[in-house]
């Protein structure tokens, strides 16, 4: 990588001071640096100055044997890094950006002291997350000439900036930090003052929420990392990501962000004052929804809460055959998934058309998988051999376990339960699919509620390594630590939750998507830059508007009614511009219009 040396192609801001030399200030003047800047450090602390300057001596470093940096430009780079105590030596800046504590007297107290240190037209930029950028500006000499600009962590990895404006500040510095951020490789996106603006705005609502969960003990803190890891493509976990962030620092975001919304989703989960007030802040402290080997480590070690390595179950009911009823997407990767792991499946639907053509639809995805050398013609062959094509329910007599993958809707998978209990032999397992309907209601339509449970695969099937399984208040022991065995052989990953709308994944999933669908309803932001800060600054593999056309609006509004329905809470109603483009047919990818286009296939 070459770095810049005097480009006099650089914007104006030539000279940054940055104020606060903690992990995110280290960061920013490591980039700030790498891209030509040269960067006053300043910090309180003599110890947090020198602690900066030996980060960037090591991450340097480690550039060179990457191959990433000369030893001439990392000499360079250093050779443009100054630090100190004294915000004095900020007066030659440009820029000013300040990351102290998220505190307004501790914010305040440097705007005001900077506004009789830097020039007139010096720019001063907020590291907030949480705080008002009005009402830091306007305590300032200089309200046009503030305004918030919000790197993500870690800084040099991260490549999100959010531009934030208040109703005070020109346009003209708008412009020259939004110009810097893309010199500094960066993607700036422009928003409005408000807290948590977009990506916190979003993430820190869906990390409440599962702090919630937690704290109701709906699921464990494993479970409920796991299954949003594997659910959704995260890269962590929400509750390893509270204890990244700060247990404590995420209270303070969501205190800001529920004094303006009133949204009691953003109201912290009392198990986060809890822990913040106990010390116990996440991994800086050693310890948080997980304990870690030393403060500062990422290593999570053994706990009281840790699960047992197998822990004990009930013992479970043997199985040999299943039965997958449905002749869908999610049928067809079901039984696939049984059969590859050895299981005699007997797939059934409707009609012996609909069934062999779920049967060709696995011959189809098995010839894909040979082709990518992901298993031999001969297994392939040996795999569909295992399934066979039923045009009737009847089939089912003698599977151990039945799995039903028909329409979401109720009406049709009682009638299904009902017609699987006159079918399948005592003891056999029933299984529903369902991703929202309650699970109860499906045992009820049986006379062996014990042996009825959910299991939630997700789409598609064969490639998704994540199962919820779900209990009811009646569904039996055995039952459980039977699809818990099923989950293990068939190479999937389970997570234990209870008979509730939404189960784990879903029920903090589609608020966030709800959350994401207000933003633009109110014209806070874009669907483009709501979706860049998710995919930048979350590290979500889509953004929420990518992922709604691609689930369907429909099927989102449906479990957003749902969710809504079960839980009462305001908060969860569905937006109505959702409501609204259902209405007008605008269902996503598969309509070829939702919240965006699609050409026509």
């Amino acid at each position: 990588m070459a770095t810049p040396q005097s480009d006099p192609s650089l914007s104006p801001l030539r000279t940054v001071a940055v104020v606060g030399l903690g992990t995110m200030g280290t960061g920013i003047t490591e980039v700030l640096a790498k891209a030509g800047r040269e960067v006053i450090g300043i910090d309180v602390s003599e110890a947090q100055a020198a602690g900066c300057l030996a980060a960037l001596e090591a991450s340097t470093a480690r550039a060179v044997k990457r191959g990433r940096l000369t030893e001439p430009e990392r000499a360079g780079v250093l050779a443009r890094v100054r630090t100190g105590t004294d915000l004095s030596a900020a007066a030659g800046a440009d820029l000013v950006i300040e990351v102290v504590p998220e505190s307004y007297d501790i914010k305040h107290q440097v705007f005001r002291e900077l506004d009789g240190i830097v020039r007139p037209e010096t720019i001063l930029a907020t590291g907030t997350n949480a705080l008002s950028v009005t009402r830091l500006a306007a305590d300032s000499a200089r309200p046009e000439r503030v305004l918030g600009l919000h790197f993500f962590n870690p800084a040099p990895a991260m490549k999100l900036v959010e531009v934030v404006s208040s109703v005070l500040t020109a346009p003209g510095a708008v412009a020259a930090v939004t110009d810097l951020a893309l010199e500094l490789g960066k993607e700036p996106v422009a928003v409005g003052d408000r807290p948590g603006f977009v990506a916190d705005g979003l993430l820190f609502g869906y990390l409440n929420q599962a702090a919630a969960m937690y704290e109701a003990k709906y699921a464990s803190r494993e479970d409920i990392d796991a299954a949003m890891r594997l659910g959704c493509g995260l890269p962590m976990g929400p509750l390893a990501l509270l204890d990244l962030i700060g247990v404590d620092t995420a209270r303070t975001v969501l205190e800001a962000m529920y004094a303006e919304s009133r949204d009691r989703l953003h109201a912290p989960a009392p198990v986060l004052k809890q822990l913040s007030e106990a010390g116990l802040t996440g991994r800086k402290s050693g310890r948080g929804f997980y304990t870690y080997e030393a403060p500062g480590s990422a290593t999570v070690v053994r706990d009281a809460l840790t699960p047992l390595d197998g822990a004990a179950l009930a013992q479970g009911r043997p199985v040999h055959s299943v039965g997958v009823a449905g002749s869908g997407t999610m049928a067809s990767g079901i039984a696939e998934v049984f059969a590859k792991a050895g299981y005699q499946v007997v797939l059934a639907a409707r009609s012996e058309d609909k069934a062999q053509a779920a049967k060709a639809r696995i011959g189809k995805s098995l010839d894909r998988s040979v082709g990518k050398g992901r298993m031999t013609a001969e297994a392939a062959a040996r795999t569909l051999d295992l399934i066979s094509a039923a045009g009737s329910y009847d089939a089912f007599a003698d599977v151990d376990l039945a799995v039903e993958a028909v329409a979401e809707d109720l009406e049709i998978k009682q009638q299904l339960f009902a017609a699987l209990d006159k079918v399948c032999k005592p003891g056999a397992v029933l299984a529903t699919t369902t991703s929202s309907l309650p699970v109860v209601a499906c045992a009820r339509a049986t006379s062996r509620p014990q042996d009825v449970i959910g299991m939630h695969f997700f789409n598609p099937a064969p490639a998704m390594k994540l199962v919820e399984v779900v209990r009811t208040v009646l569904t039996a022991e055995d039952v459980h630590a039977t699809v818990r065995e099923v989950c293990a052989k068939i190479r999937k990953h389970a997570v234990d939750c209870g008979d509730r709308a939404g189960f784990i994944v879903n029920a903090l999933l589609f608020p966030y998507l709800n959350n994401a669908i207000k933003m633009v309803e109110e014209h806070y932001a874009s669907l483009d830059d709501i979706d860049a800060a998710m995919k930048l600054g979350g590290g979500y593999p889509m953004g929420p508007f990518e992922l709604l056309d691609v689930v369907g609006l429909d099927v989102s509004l449906a479990i957003e009614k749902v969710l809504h329905r079960e839980f009462r809470d305001p908060g969860l109603a569905p937006a109505p511009l959702l409501e609204h483009l259902v209405a007008a047919g605008c269902l996503g990818r598969k309509t070829g219009r939702g919240f965006r286009e699609y050409a026509r296939r």
